[in-house]
């Protein structure tokens, strides 16, 4: 792939991937479309999940309770205020392992 100021679409991505690998594109869209049900699967609905795409990245689903509302300070009108509570959510962090690192370089 050329190097570009904007990231690439998924045709461009599947068209790319299919050209190098000599398989069809229905194909390369068909492991696409079963790698994001594994992702879906692994993190899934009950609590926390973790799901590993080799040599890429860690992507780990992550509980976050609520928190109540609270006064505080303003840090740039340095008045008081008051923040609003939040509901408990879940968070997906994406983090790159070694190898990923590796290619920014």
């Amino acid at each position: 792939m050329a190097k570009s100021a904007k990231a690439a679409t998924k045709s461009e991505i599947l068209s790319s991937i299919a050209k190098a690998t000599g398989l069809p594109r229905k194909q390369v869209a068909a492991v696409c479309d079963a790698l994001t049900g594994q992702i879906k699967a692994a993190l899934g609905k009950k609590g926390s999940g973790v799901f590993v795409v080799p040599g890429l990245v860690k992507i780990a689903a992550i509980q976050k309770p609520a928190t109540p509302e609270r006064k505080g300070i303003n840090p740039f009108t340095k008045q008081e205020q008051i923040f609003k509570a939040k509901p408990a959510r879940k968070v997906i962090k994406v983090r790159p392992l070694k190898a990923l690192k590796g290619m920014a370089k």
